[in-house]
């Protein structure tokens, strides 16, 4: 066993059955069979389904690990079968325009939790909800937001509404949205933007924000734990305090191991890394928080993943999202009548707003930019999270025309917005690669501070790549080249997926405002 892979226990009422994940159910099994490459991808093994109970499991592999010529690829094999895709097997009708196969796909990728088998690590759910498609068979948190936009577009109003519930029962239920719904994603959550699905489907007519106020609250919770006991040049998970007035916030993973669905792939790693394997697997982990993962912003050398220190930096992104969900509190608060609550959340949304500009804001170089406060430095590479604050209204008149000639001038390429400006990092979130989830931000920011010119210059750029693409290859996929004509996507852990929600869902989402349907 190798111990320093080891969580601690915990007791039976801090989790719940559906909460143990493969790592910790199954020890020794779980690691041998990751390091012997059993399969391509660790997170098959993870996402694997028991034939029979673990318990039963475990006795056996004890029983027939040390006998000679024990076959561990059939013993996974006699005991487990794959959580293999439903629909792998669509095919698309090259006839079929663009927003035809978009609303085909909806249910392709649509899932029923209610009948997920017992003791997989997928955590059930209440109400139907969408996968991104490809090796990711799960409900995903930031993914599902921009999944919900096209979902918009294209009528399926009863999808909106239930991948919103999922996100508030999962809330309820563990005090925080995780990464997505498996066990092993517990220990983490994504960007924050359940009070941006609240705000779609009430602006769509389909539910009134109020009725999710106590979710919010939880979650608002869960990332600012700890900040009432942090003197200045402290944090504490997920909560930094900078100094006497300002708290802001970074990504965290509550476990200090390697990724279940990326075992393998970090243990190699920790083996050719200078640091503490916890610092490297903690920051590996946070880097998957954040939904960059991974992005040589992260990184002290671009080349070395190794390097990462995502634990280190507070970020525009995250920071721009709780602005959002502060001001949401706030309005919501006003809305019930309790003004005491309404005026604390304001006087918060006022306060990060205010360190966002200490911090995160460069006057000398117009753009926000992440903020190392282990080092007390800015980071010196411009990225696309810039936008954010705009896309939540935090940024003024004068940071918004700024970072619009930023935008203009620096991260524009012939797809659409670039998501760095790093090229030799090889990680996926980097430059020549673009995404969805960053184009729509972008764009709906833009808008909101009248740089309409220039929003419509990326959405037509972006729609031009995608139909592209699409024209060759009858196919949606996960990101982008922003060179139209280029191959596929390369970079990062896995293969290219192809699916693809998000991307489904920003597409149809535009394309509809093309058409004047929005």
């Amino acid at each position: 066993m190798l111990d320093s892979f080891q969580t601690a226990p915990k007791s039976a009422d801090a989790i719940d059955e559906a909460a143990v994940t493969p790592h910790d159910r199954y020890g020794e099994l779980f690691e041998a069979v990751a390091l012997a490459h059993i399969f391509h991808d660790s997170k098959t093994f993870a996402d694997c389904i028991p034939r029979q109970p673990p318990a039963q499991i475990m006795e056996a592999y004890e029983q027939q690990r040390n006998q000679p010529g024990f076959d561990l690829g059939a013993f996974v094999a006699d005991h487990f079968y794959s959580d293999m895709l439903p629909g792998k097997g669509y095919e698309s009708r090259p006839e079929h325009d663009l927003i035809t196969h978009i609303d085909n796909l909806w249910p392709i990728l649509t899932r029923n939790s209610r009948q997920h088998p017992r003791w997989s690590s997928l955590l059930e759910l209440c109400h139907d909800y969408v996968v991104p498609g490809g090796r990711f068979r799960e409900y995903y948190y930031w993914d599902s937001y921009f999944t919900m936009l096209g979902l918009a577009a294209s009528g399926e109003s009863h999808l909106m509404c239930s991948v919103t519930d999922n996100c508030a029962d999962l809330i309820m239920r563990f005090g925080h949205m995780p990464n997505g719904n498996r066990s092993y994603y517990l220990s983490r959550s994504q960007p924050p933007l359940f009070s941006m699905m609240v705000e779609l489907t009430e602006r769509q007519g389909l539910r009134n924000a109020i009725d999710y106020l106590p979710q919010l609250e939880r979650e608002y919770a869960y990332w600012m734990s700890g900040e009432e006991k942090l003197a200045p040049g402290e944090s504490h998970r997920r909560c930094v305090r900078l100094d006497e007035e300002a708290w802001l916030n970074r990504h965290w993973d509550d476990r200090a191991t390697p990724r279940e669905e990326s075992f393998r792939e970090d243990v190699e790693m920790s083996h050719h890394c200078h640091r503490p394997a916890e610092a490297l697997f903690r920051d590996l982990r946070a880097g998957a928080e954040s939904g960059w993962d991974f992005s040589g912003r992260w990184l002290d050398d671009v080349r070395d993943l190794g390097s990462i220190r995502t634990t280190h930096f507070v970020t525009p992104e995250l920071n721009a999202l709780l602005f959002h969900l502060e001001q949401t509190l706030s309005r919501l608060h006003a809305i019930v009548g309790d003004h005491r609550k309404a005026g604390n959340f304001r006087r918060r949304a006022l306060r990060r707003r205010a360190a966002m500009d200490e911090y995160l804001w460069s006057d000398s170089r117009g753009a926000y930019y992440d903020y190392d406060f282990t080092r007390g430095r800015s980071s010196v590479h411009l990225t696309a999270a810039c936008v954010v604050p705009l896309f939540v209204g935090a940024a003024s008149s004068a940071q918004a025309e700024r970072i619009a000639n930023i935008v203009a001038n620096r991260l524009m390429a012939p797809g659409g917005l670039a998501t760095t400006e790093i090229t030799d990092s090889h990680q996926q979130w980097d430059h020549p690669n673009g995404w969805a989830p960053l184009q729509w931000m972008a764009i709906e920011g833009l808008r909101r501070y009248g740089f309409t010119e220039l929003a419509d210059d990326i959405a037509d750029r972006w729609l031009a790549l995608v139909e592209d693409l699409y024209r060759r290859e009858h196919k949606l996929v996960e990101k982008y080249v922003l060179y139209p004509g280029a191959d596929f996507a390369t970079g990062g852990e896995y293969p290219l997926q192809d699916g693809f929600a998000w991307t489904n869902g920003v597409t149809r989402a535009l394309l509809a405002r093309r058409a004047g349907h929005e």
